[in-house]
């Protein structure tokens, strides 16, 4: 295969892959929260395969410019399903479990792909895509799981709290937000990588149990 021709079709693949997967994550919220007993993003059509439905004009399309003409990476997200958690019958349990569901698939995601590498056979293209995609999967469950709002591992942290504790917690998902963009965009351009280095242990660990190189 031509150079070109391979590396456009690798790229291709690994974007549509991990931008299927980001869907995923999102969808796995929706599913969650609806065998809970909300059914707030099933009724606004957010269990939706098409993507149209969970893009998000600043986290999926803005931010993500900025951050790569800006600090030389890219991060986004997608259209955050709506959830209303007072239509659970356990607010912070059933809060929990929908947050950890997102990280869950990409963690199911990367066992599919790791799956499919294993049985590519020395399919060097295959292998690759499946490579990165399993990397970027696990990279965004552990991300989304570091307990600070608004991130699902807040919500996972919360289910431990008691309830004024947990009302404060959740009051700072604004905050957080901002926080995390500045720490992602200071740590790189000073060259200290804090959320890699915070990320990359977990990450290591189960693409070696996965049988996959890194």
């Amino acid at each position: 295969m031509d150079v070109a021709l391979y590396k456009f079709t690798m790229n291709a693949a690994i974007i549509i892959a991990v931008f299927y997967s980001i869907i995923l994550h999102e969808i796995s919220h929706a599913l969650a929260a609806y065998w809970l007993g909300d059914d707030s993003a099933q009724r606004q059509d957010r269990l939706s395969l098409n993507p149209l439905k969970h893009i998000d004009p600043f986290g999926t399309v803005l931010l993500p410019l900025l951050l790569y003409f800006t600090a030389g990476f890219v991060f986004g997200y997608a259209k955050p399903v709506p959830i209303n958690p007072h239509n659970f019958r356990d607010f912070k349990r059933d809060s929990g479990l929908t947050a950890i569901a997102g990280p869950l698939a990409n963690v199911l995601i990367a066992i599919l792909f790791a799956l499919f590498y294993h049985l590519s056979g020395a399919n060097l293209l295959v292998q690759t895509i499946c490579v990165y995609v399993i990397f970027l999967n696990l990279l965004l469950a552990f991300f989304n799981l570091i307990p600070v709002p608004p991130l699902d591992g807040s919500k996972v942290l919360g289910m431990f709290l008691n309830d004024e504790a947990y009302y404060k917690w959740t009051l700072q998902e604004r905050k957080g937000m901002l926080i995390l963009i500045v720490v992602l965009i200071g740590s790189n351009i000073l060259g200290l990588n804090i959320i890699g280095k915070l990320l990359m242990p977990a990450v290591r660990f189960f693409m070696n149990l996965l049988g996959v190189p890194f």
